[in-house]
């Protein structure tokens, strides 16, 4: 049979490498229970209407088609509303949860949520067709007080900084300031405006923005150009745009760019009252900060947003986004406004661990293997290995009874770093066989030193 090719974009990890991954999954799981957030997990595919409601992210979509489906509905989910699709991330299936399970839910709700997503994107590094994401939100039934805001880039900072990553830069805005200020310059009130609001025109300048990174300053002043602006309103935005602040200075910046709106002033606060909630936070590790370049390209955000990078990896764009969206849910009779933020485990922890930058001490979570004298004998091999494990010590019997060279050979490829070796007589010994120290032990009371008892994850910075 010939070697299979990889399928791109669908990345599987070695064992060493799932050891780091459950290691973080583990870590992100226990920071958010501290914090009162109660695991939910929703269904892989949603109806396609839903999933193309909100954001322009009909081409990510993989739609899902049983192998015998009447060949005369065409192209899988072609024109056909009720089409099921893999979800390409977990807000928008929370959403619907939220509605279909509300009567069952007290508010606000307190979510998180760890599952596999799929887009159909070009895969590269940091960006996947399959990959895992790691989400929290609160949402509240027609209101939802405006500190949980704050709350969210605290949760997701105390996370981020007990994660084996480089130090990562959480960067906060707000889409009502950025509308508030594009509405001050007059955007959206020339011809058509009328229809809906001048809310396109906004929306358009939103998007070219967020393209800042990738296309640089220019290219985002000829977009903005193309979208109708002038020379001097593309040339605010773009001030706008390259304006941070660790503090509440930011109202003063955004202040000094002379331009003026109630939903600007309404935004600026907003966002002065994130970092201010946020202020003992900065660390070597997380720093909070204003980026007004950040805005988010799905639609359904009205307020906060937020966006974080790794230091030395910016090349891989925000691995950690989310923000506010107040008219996401609704069932008709009410509304559940919220708020959250998204950690792409998949694309933090690939880069790292293809580039050795993250390892694990050892494949596998085997503390001890038992060697096996002679097969007749196994019996009393199993008996200490289940010793051990009655006190959580991972352990392994040998699979053979072969050489005791060969044995610890074994234990030593798969880095596994004590053999055990059973007396006739209760007269047992354990080998360190890094350090080649041999010593009596009671499989009753010996445990190997904490730092063996789990695989350790190591880092490069």
């Amino acid at each position: 049979m010939p070697r299979p090719a990889p399928l791109s974009g669908f990345p599987e990890l070695l064992p060493a490498q799932r050891v780091v991954e459950q290691h973080v999954l583990d870590s992100l799981r226990a920071t958010f229970e501290l914090h009162g957030f109660a695991s939910v997990e929703t269904r892989a595919v949603e109806p396609l209407s839903v999933l193309l409601r909100k954001g322009e992210i009909d081409k990510e979509v993989y739609v899902v088609r049983r192998l015998h489906a009447d060949p005369d509905q065409g192209p899988a989910g072609a024109g056909d509303e009720d089409a099921l699709a893999l979800h390409f991330d977990l807000t928008v299936p929370f959403a619907r949860y939220v509605v279909e399970n509300a009567g069952h839910l007290a508010f606000p709700f307190r979510r998180y949520q760890v599952q596999k997503v799929w887009r159909g994107e070009r895969p590269q590094e940091g960006r996947y067709r399959e990959f895992v994401q790691a989400d929290i939100d609160v949402v509240g039934q027609d209101v939802l007080a405006p500190h949980h805001d704050a709350e969210m880039a605290r949760v997701m900072a105390a996370a981020l900084a007990r994660l084996p990553l480089p130090p990562v830069r959480l960067q906060v805005n707000n889409r009502k300031l950025i509308e508030g200020f594009y509405r001050g310059l007059g955007v959206g009130e020339g011809p058509g405006a009328e229809e809906d609001g001048g809310a396109g025109a906004v929306a358009a300048v939103m998007r070219a923005v967020d393209k800042l990174e990738k296309v640089g300053r220019d290219g985002v002043a000829a977009q903005l150009r193309e979208a109708g602006l002038s020379e001097q309103q593309a040339a605010a935005c773009l001030d706008l745009a390259s304006t941070t602040a660790e503090d509440a200075s930011v109202a003063d910046r955004v202040a000094g760019l002379g331009v003026r709106h109630p939903l600007l002033e309404e935004g600026v606060a907003e966002l002065v009252a994130v970092l201010e909630g946020t202020a003992d936070l900065r660390s070597d590790r997380v720093r909070v900060v204003a980026d007004l370049s950040v805005a988010r390209g799905l639609d359904y955000y009205t307020g906060t947003v937020y966006e974080t990078r790794m230091s030395g990896y910016e090349s891989l764009g925000s691995i950690c986004s989310g923000g506010r969206y107040d008219a996401l849910a609704s069932d008709g009779r009410h509304t559940y406004p919220g708020v959250g933020i998204s950690l792409g485990v998949t694309r933090a922890l690939a880069p790292l661990l293809a580039r050795g930058a993250l390892t694990a001490s050892r494949p596998t979570p085997t503390a001890v293997v038992v060697a096996v004298v002679d097969e007749a004998r196994r019996a009393a091999s199993d008996a200490v290995a289940a010793a051990l494990r009655a006190r959580g010590v991972a352990t392994e019997v040998s699979p053979s009874a072969a050489k005791l060279g060969r044995q610890i050979r074994y234990a030593d490829r798969r880095s596994i770093p004590f053999v055990w070796f059973p007396g006739e007589d209760g007269d047992h010994e354990v080998k360190d066989i890094r350090s080649g120290e041999q010593v009596p032990a009671d499989p009753a009371t010996w445990s190997p030193p904490e730092q063996d008892l789990r695989p350790a994850v190591a880092t490069s910075w």
